[in-house]
């Protein structure tokens, strides 16, 4: 079984949407990455989205963990033209597309983005590599909240609505053992 490790990246206090622009974390609380590195295994290597705000909480929590390069495919969902945009601007420019996305997430996209099950593809290819890479070995990712729910959904079977609902703070981690014949949801936005 290999046990990824996924950790949301640090707080961007954005109030819009926020998929592929490049926003910063805020990775003040040092207290608390210090605790949440302090549950990572010392033998897995460290990866994250290449967006800045992935990079630096990687950064933040690697120590002496062996850095990985980022990795694209772990970007946030494309949210296209509704990036940077408030939930009230994105519903009055798209208002049948904007509640269907979230009311019934699969193959509904944002202008110009991609949709649920899209994502969901992209970093499932993304984690099926890793593991091929290190066989056997535990694997720390910080990436994104909806790169996280995609997970969690594929483990538990739930639908994409389903997982859409659930709560995943900044900076806390999910733990899913991935092995041949499953995987297993070990816990969920658990804050050290």
């Amino acid at each position: 079984m290999t046990r990824v490790y996924w950790l949301r990246h640090g707080p961007t206090h954005q109030t819009v949407f926020t998929g592929w622009r490049d926003v910063p974390a805020d990775l003040s609380d040092t207290a608390l990455i210090a605790r949440t590195a302090a549950l990572l295994p010392h033998e897995a290597p460290v990866v994250s989205s290449d967006l800045i705000r992935a990079r630096a909480t990687a950064d933040a929590l690697c120590g002496p963990r062996q850095r990985l390069p980022d990795m694209a495919a772990l970007r946030e969902i494309h949210f296209g033209d509704w990036d940077g945009l408030p939930f009230p601007e994105v519903e009055a420019r798209n208002p049948g597309i904007a509640r269907a996305y979230w009311d019934t997430p699969g193959d509904i996209a944002p202008p110009g983005g991609e949709s649920w099950n899209q994502t969901s593809a992209r970093v499932e290819v993304a984690v099926q590599r890793l593991i091929a890479a290190h066989p056997g070995r535990p694997l720390i990712i910080v990436a994104h909240l909806g790169v996280i729910l995609t997970q969690i959904a594929r483990t538990t079977g739930h639908n994409a609505s389903r997982a859409i609902a659930l709560h995943i703070a900044p900076l806390s981690l999910t733990e899913i053992g991935v092995h041949a014949t499953g995987r297993t949801l070990i816990r969920a936005n658990h804050l050290a």
